[in-house]
């Protein structure tokens, strides 16, 4: 009797951002595991403790067994991007845990309003530290350690401008980063691509801001963690591959 064949090896993606159930970082992180990856989460609990939503330290460990239930193996990494030395750590640390990544997704984020007069220096640079700054090392150090069947990277942004200038200004910046990643790492075998999620309600939404924004939506509705995770594992798929370089807004035509 001839032996069995080994199961192929679950593809490995770090995903940023993943502190909180209610996040869109989780839904991503479900969405992967459900489809076969094994998963790398980074998350920073200072953030969200200085937010209106306030930090669930619960959250990350009940997430991870969650994930774990459904066959996932998960690592769980706390990880300041403010610091210009932590992501090229992370990344080295995912993949001394779960070996080579072949998905990358940026879902981390430093969001705090503040417009043209009333932004601080202390807080632009902050934004540009974590969105732009952060973003743009994972991304090379994720190339880096790529193997020869390439990988996918998938970030997030957002069309923020006015009252929100630093984090639209970091975002926008961004989206430049990940559509040169795709030209020059695309020798690699490497995609990249920018997601514009539209307003998805988790956690700061004023009960007038989530009525008022529902009104705009076509369908009626505002898009979940689960909505954008379903994109996001498009893109990271074989399937998706193809597509590289873009800005998609799968925001069920709010912008529309």
């Amino acid at each position: 009797m001839e032996p069995l064949a080994a199961a192929p090896a679950r593809p490995v993606a770090l995903v940023t951002g993943v502190g909180r159930l209610a996040g869109i970082g989780a839904g991503i992180a479900r969405q992967l595991a459900a489809d076969g990856w094994d998963l790398v989460l980074s998350y920073w609990a200072d953030y969200d403790a200085r937010m209106p939503w306030g930090s669930e330290p619960e959250d990350v460990v009940r997430l991870t067994a969650e994930l774990e239930a459904i066959g996932a193996q998960v690592h769980v990494l706390s990880a300041d991007l403010q610091d210009p030395g932590v992501p090229d750590r992370l990344v080295a640390e995912a993949a001394r845990l779960a070996g080579p990544l072949q998905g990358l997704v940026l879902s981390h984020a430093e969001s705090v309003d503040s417009g043209v007069l009333d932004t601080t220096i202390e807080s632009f640079d902050r934004h540009f530290a974590v969105n732009t700054r952060a973003s743009w090392q994972l991304i090379a150090a994720f190339a880096r350690q790529a193997t020869d069947d390439g990988g996918a990277i998938v970030a997030l942004t957002s069309d923020h401008t006015a009252f929100n200038l630093p984090y639209g200004a970091s975002k926008g910046a961004l989206d430049r980063i990940v559509i040169a990643a795709a030209r020059e790492l695309g020798p690699q075998g490497i995609s990249a691509n920018v997601l514009n999620p539209g307003p998805v309600d988790t956690g700061w939404m004023t009960p007038e801001v989530r009525e008022e924004l529902t009104a705009q939506q076509p369908g009626g509705r505002l898009g979940t963690p689960a909505d954008v995770a379903g994109t996001v594992a498009f893109l990271l798929s074989p399937a998706g591959r193809w597509v590289s370089g873009q800005l998609i807004k799968s925001d069920g035509g709010f912008s529309a």
